[in-house]
C-alpha cells in the first residue's frame, strides 16, 4: 500500500519538497543543539521546560482526540464517520510520533532516553507516560494497517480487530490523563496543582483535535475529490462546540478559584500570564489573543447557521485550534515556572534555533499526514473504480 505515497501530481510533490526543506532546516539547528547543548534554547535553570514540552503536551491531546470519531463509529455504529475514522487514526499516529520527537529533542543528549529502558522506574509518571504513548501508537498502527488493508482488498476487517479498537478507546483517554498528571503531580508548582488539570486537558483535546481534523477534511475537499459528508462535519461541529464550551468553563473556574481565594503563590502565576507580574509579561498579548480567538470561535460555533456553513465553520475550527495552541502549547507549561517557588521572575522566550527545530517537528507531522492521507484517498479511488 505504501506505493500509493509515491504517486502524485506536481502540487503533491511540491508540498512534500517544501516540508522536507523545513525538516532539513530543523535538523540542521538540532545538530547545532546536539553539539552545543540546550544553551542554544531559551530555557534556563529557572525555566527547564519550554516550547518543546509545551508542544508535546498539546500534541498528546491531538493524538487522544481520535477517540471522538473512533468511539461513535465502532461502538455506536455511526456510519456518517465511516469516511473520516481512519483519517482520525492516522492523525493520532502522526501526533504521537511528533510527541516522541519533541521529548527526544528536549532531552539535550538523546542517549539519556536509554535510561528509561535500562533503568525503568514504575513509580515515575514519566515512565507510564512513555508506556501509554508507545502502546497507543502500536494500537493505532495495527488498527490502520488492518482496516486499510481490508478496504484495499474490498473485504470486511477480521473480527479480532474490534477488540483492539475497543482497547484503544480508554487508552486514548489515558495518554492525556497521564500527561496531565505529569504536571498536576508536582506539588511545588501551584499553577499546575489543580484537580481539574486532567479534565481540562481532555476538554481542550476534544476541541483542538477534531477542529484540526475538520480543517484537513475541508482542505482535502478543496484540493481533491474527497468529501467527508455534511452529516459527519455537522456532528464534528457539535462535538467541537460542546468540548470548547467545557474547556472555556474550566478556564473560568481556574480564574475564580485563583483570584477569589487570593493565595499569593497561585495569583502570581495567573497574574503573570494575563496581566504581567513585576513589570514583566511576555505572554500577556498572546494569552489575550487566545481569549479573543476563543470568543470568536464560540460565537461561530454556537450559532447553527455559521457552524453549518463550511466557510465560517472552517474559520471557527482555525480559531479553536489557535486559541488552544496558545493556551496549552505556549502558556500553560511555561507559566508553571514563572515566578519560581522563591518568587523570582525569569522570563522565557524560545530562541530562533529552538523555534526552527519545533517547526521542523511540525513539518514531520504534516509530512506523515500527507503521505497517510494520500494512501487512504488513492486506495478508495481504486476501490470505487
Amino acid at each position: 500500500m505504501i506505493e500509493h505515497a509515491f504517486r502524485g501530481n506536481k502540487r503533491y510533490w511540491s508540498w512534500l519538497v517544501f516540508l522536507s526543506l523545513i525538516i532539513l532546516t530543523g535538523f540542521y539547528f538540532y545538530m547545532r543543539q546536539f553539539n552545543y547543548g540546550l544553551g542554544i534554547t531559551g530555557m534556563s535553570r529557572n525555566v527547564s521546560w519550554g516550547l518543546y514540552i509545551a508542544q508535546f503536551t498539546f500534541m498528546v491531546g491531538v493524538a487522544a482526540s481520535a477517540v471522538m470519531v473512533v468511539l461513535p463509529y465502532y461502538l455506536h455504529d455511526y456510519k456518517a464517520f465511516g469516511k473520516i475514522t481512519i483519517l482520525g487514526e492516522f492523525l493520532a499516529i502522526s501526533s504521537v510520533i511528533m510527541c516522541m520527537i519533541f521529548v527526544f529533542v528536549d532531552l539535550g543528549q538523546p542517549f539519556r532516553l536509554l535510561n528509561l529502558m535500562l533503568y525503568p522506574t514504575p513509580h515515575s509518571l514519566l515512565f507510564w507516560d512513555v508506556i501509554a504513548l508507545s502502546g497507543y501508537l502500536l494500537l493505532n498502527v495495527v488498527i490502520t494497517r488492518v482496516t486499510l488493508d481490508a478496504e484495499h482488498k474490498s473485504t470486511a476487517p477480521p473480527k479480532w480487530i474490534r477488540v483492539v479498537i475497543i482497547v484503544s478507546i480508554p487508552w486514548a483517554v489515558s495518554i492525556h490523563t497521564v500527561t496531565a498528571f505529569l504536571l498536576s503531580g508536582l506539588a511545588g508548582r501551584p499553577f499546575w496543582l489543580t484537580a481539574i488539570m486532567a479534565p481540562r486537558f481532555l476538554a481542550s483535546a476534544f476541541s483542538a483535535g477534531p477542529a484540526l481534523l475538520v480543517v484537513l477534511c475541508l482542505v482535502m475537499k478543496k484540493l481533491t475529490d474527497f468529501d467527508a459528508g455534511d452529516e459527519a462535519l455537522k456532528k464534528l461541529g457539535l462535538i467541537i462546540t460542546y468540548a470548547m464550551c467545557v474547556n472555556v468553563f474550566f478556564i473560568l473556574m481556574e480564574f475564580f478559584t485563583t483570584f477569589y481565594s487570593g493565595i499569593p503563590s497561585d495569583v502570581s502565576h495567573m497574574q503573570y500570564l494575563y496581566f504581567g507580574f513585576e513589570g514583566k509579561g511576555k505572554l500577556v498579548p498572546w494569552m489575550w489573543a487566545s481569549v479573543a480567538l476563543a470568543v470568536v470561535s464560540l460565537v461561530l460555533l454556537i450559532v447553527p447557521k455559521t457552524r453549518e456553513n463550511h466557510r465560517t465553520f472552517f474559520v471557527a475550527c482555525i480559531t479553536v485550534f489557535l486559541s488552544i495552541w496558545i493556551d496549552k502549547g505556549l502558556g500553560l507549561v511555561i507559566t508553571g515556572f514563572i515566578p519560581s517557588p522563591f518568587g523570582k521572575v525569569v522570563q522565557y522566550w524560545p530562541t530562533i534555533p529552538e523555534s526552527l527545530i519545533t517547526l521542523g517537528v511540525w513539518a514531520i507531522g504534516f509530512f506523515l499526514i500527507t503521505i497517510f492521507y494520500k494512501m487512504v484517498l488513492s486506495i478508495r479511488m481504486e476501490s470505487e473504480a
